[in-house]
């Protein structure tokens, strides 16, 4: 039998809890439309109407403010996109967009569509050089002309290399001069406490598959005061924001996913924080030049997600280190984009103040709810050799 594969690719995806897994199949064999008005259409309907109800107590929101979408990327789009249009055609004025320059290409592809198609005034703000949004910049660029700003949106917790982000700061300034915020929290769900009404923004987004429920789906969670103009035009379902025919069991899964993830949470985390911090301590012993990306190891989630340890090594390509470790069945991922086979240097890093050199010689290790202290005993057995091999293919 081939070796088990070490799975340390947790922020990509993760996999379905078996609570999701059950949820999702007892619904898969049912038949009926959520819309239609019969019998089997009201209890599709039942199923999606209790699985909001579950998302909206985990996450303390209201059930009319969990738009299902097909997951982050919509979500993502829906939100900038549609709350952009609704307040720009409410005051033309209105046409500047503030993210950072480390968002995901979730956030940043639909914001330089706005910029190229509907003429936004986009805006990355800067971040230092451990990921952390300068707060200071958004505050001058907001106050240097509060009423041309038609939202902001800035991710709870980077992809790459886990940096929580000052939210709190951010929704207490755009708040003074009535701007709506998003932010993209596909990341944080499940990982650190996420509060909608607490927290004070406008819209977020969260996915299944990184909850440990299905692929395929997510929402979008907004405040019924704020004006979303719809992507995709139909049936009115969603509020009439989205339209499209519900998919009753893979809610069913998301919603088990959530409620479970973030019950967990506290649990979650200290587990899985603890584990990052001895797989980042022992690569760094058996690479003494290797270096941690990112804020503070903190398994708390104050500063970092609990899962993430994003680490660099010198005179090697990511991708090389990539597929050495892949031979060896351990999964993880760099820190970079990979557009038609040419490697290119992660943004992230870029905007850190990172050189393109330091952007192209990390990986990400990720690691959830099925990770073990084996897992790290095996990529910590093999970093060293294969860190030797790549720098010796690289002389």
């Amino acid at each position: 039998m081939p070796d088990p594969t070490v799975y340390l690719d947790h922020a990509a995806t993760t996999p379905m809890l078996p609570a999701a897994v059950e949820a999702m199949t007892r619904q898969l064999a049912a038949v009926g439309n959520p819309s239609s008005l019969h019998a089997s259409g009201r209890q599709a309907r039942r199923v999606v109407e209790e699985s909001r109800e579950t998302i909206a107590q985990a996450l303390n929101c209201r059930p009319g403010e969990v738009v299902f979408t097909s997951g982050g990327t919509e979500s993502d789009n829906l939100a900038l996109k549609g709350i952009y249009w609704a307040r720009h055609a409410g005051d033309p004025d209105r046409r500047r967009v503030l993210s950072t320059a480390v968002e995901h290409h979730a956030v940043l592809d639909p914001l330089h569509w706005l910029a190229a198609a509907e003429g936004a005034e986009v805006e990355l703000l800067p971040v230092d050089a451990r990921a952390r949004l300068d707060v200071d910049a958004l505050r001058a660029s907001v106050e240097r002309d509060p009423g041309s700003v038609a939202l902001i949106s800035v991710m709870w917790g980077n992809n790459e290399v886990g940096t929580l982000q000052p939210l709190d700061e951010v929704v207490a300034l755009a708040a003074e001069h009535g701007i709506p915020v998003h932010t993209d929290a596909v990341q944080a769900v499940g990982a650190v406490p996420v509060d909608f009404a607490a927290c004070g923004v406008d819209a977020l987004t969260l996915t299944g598959h990184k909850v440990g429920g299905p692929y395929g789906v997510g929402a979008l969670v907004v405040r019924r005061e704020v004006d979303v103009t719809a992507l995709v035009h139909g049936g009115g379902q969603e509020r009439d924001i989205r339209s499209g025919t519900i998919d009753a069991p893979a809610i069913a899964g998301f919603a088990a996913a959530v409620e479970l993830s973030v019950k967990q949470q506290s649990e979650h985390a200290a587990r899985v924080g603890a584990l990052r911090d001895d797989l980042v301590a022992r690569v760094l012993e058996a690479v003494p030049d290797a270096h941690l990306h990112g804020a503070e190891l903190d398994p708390l989630g104050v500063h970092r997600l609990p899962g993430n340890a994003h680490l660099g090594f010198p005179d090697c390509e990511g991708d090389s280190l990539l597929m050495l470790l892949d031979a060896r069945g351990i999964e993880c991922s760099t820190g970079s984009a990979c557009s038609a086979g040419v490697p290119q240097p992660s943004h992230v890093l870029l905007a850190m103040g990172c050189t393109v050199e330091a952007a192209r010689h990390s990986l990400r290790f990720s690691l959830g709810h099925t990770s073990t202290p084996a897992d790290v005993d095996a990529l910590v057995e093999a970093i060293g050799p294969v860190v030797e091999r790549a720098r010796a293919s690289r002389r």
